[in-house]
């Protein structure tokens, strides 16, 4: 009899743990394997082993340098004190450079710990790229989580290196912050004329709650059929069981057309991609190319001119100035 099994439900069956393929650099891979009941609740139960290599160790090394960097220097800002520092780390920033210092390199205290943090993040980041583009070569994968990494690398890079660099001034990057970053985001969509008249980031937010829409409909899907063997994807990718037919007739009766097992994750690849990159063009035209978006929207007809609710008064800096009768031509 069969049994349906779900997050809440699953029983976790442990046995011996599995052994990695063999690869040609064996030695930067951790021998040791455990079992979580904890990570078994959301994955497998079995931790380990973790394959560390040069890229990883380098990536590892750089982040705990740039946390460091930042989180010392907000425990700075309050004092040195542990509970003040908890307190208010929502709040707390490490600022950019000054718009006055251009593209310089500023002061420690002027930005220069920003500058460095930033530094130290963005090869962390890179780094960890290549290690993820490295290890799905060395299992003959594809490398399609890497290049959906490097989207995400692409939004990172337009917000805090090129387009203040086309802008001349480190003092347009994003803080480092909880809540300063978001402060950040508001300020800078009202400076150019309100970010949602930007059609890139339409489109970002279009393909961002149309991925989560697609995620959650194939989750579902699976999650529904699960009980009929559909949570072993790849065989029923390959034969067509009674999970993927009965997946396949659900979506038919109920919006007339069905994804497979196959394309629904080359849909959901594309739509969480397009998010980011969408949105980066649209940071990256934000000052650079356009100035206010909604005088932009209302010249290409993307959106209606506000109703002239007042009256228009002329600006008085526009207008010439009154003649004044000099008291001696009076005379």
């Amino acid at each position: 009899m069969s049994e349906y099994q779900n997050i809440f439900t699953q029983i976790q069956v442990q046995g011996p743990p599995e052994h990695p393929i063999p690869i040609a650099d064996q030695h930067w891979r951790t021998r040791g394997t455990f079992f979580s009941r904890l990570v078994g609740r959301i994955g497998s139960a079995q931790f380990g082993p973790i394959f560390l290599g040069g890229y990883g160790i380098a990536s590892a090394f750089c982040f705990f340098i740039a946390f460091e960097i930042i989180g010392l220097n907000m425990w700075a800002s309050v004092g040195w004190s542990p509970t003040e520092f908890v307190r208010q780390l929502p709040w707390l920033a490490l600022e950019p450079p000054p718009p006055s210092l251009g593209l310089s390199l500023p002061p420690l205290n002027q930005g220069g710990w920003w500058l460095m943090a930033g530094f130290f993040l963005t090869v962390s980041i890179l780094l960890w790229w290549l290690r993820t583009f490295q290890r799905a070569k060395a299992l003959g994968m594809g490398t399609h989580v890497a290049w959906a990494y490097a989207a995400a690398i692409w939004l990172y890079l337009v917000l805090g290196f090129i387009r203040p660099v086309l802008m001349g001034s480190w003092g347009e990057a994003v803080p480092f912050g909880i809540f300063p970053h978001l402060d950040w985001t508001a300020a800078f969509s009202i400076r150019y004329g309100n970010l949602f008249y930007n059609p890139f980031h339409a489109l970002s937010i279009a393909f961002l709650y149309g991925s989560t829409l697609l995620f959650a409909m194939h989750g579902a899907t699976v999650l529904a059929v699960s009980q009929l063997g559909g949570d072993r994807e790849v065989g029923q990718i390959v034969d067509r069981g009674t999970a993927a037919e009965r997946g396949a007739l659900f979506w038919r009766w109920t919006m007339g057309f069905n994804a497979t097992f196959e394309s629904i994750h080359r849909w959901a690849w594309w739509f969480a991609v397009l998010c980011p990159l969408t949105g980066g063009i649209g940071i990256l035209l934000t000052g650079t190319v356009v100035d206010n978006w909604y005088l932009w929207a209302v010249k290409h007809n993307f959106a209606p001119q506000y109703p002239a609710v007042y009256e228009t008064v002329p600006d008085p800096a526009t207008q010439p100035l009154p003649y004044v009768v000099d008291p001696k031509e009076k005379s």
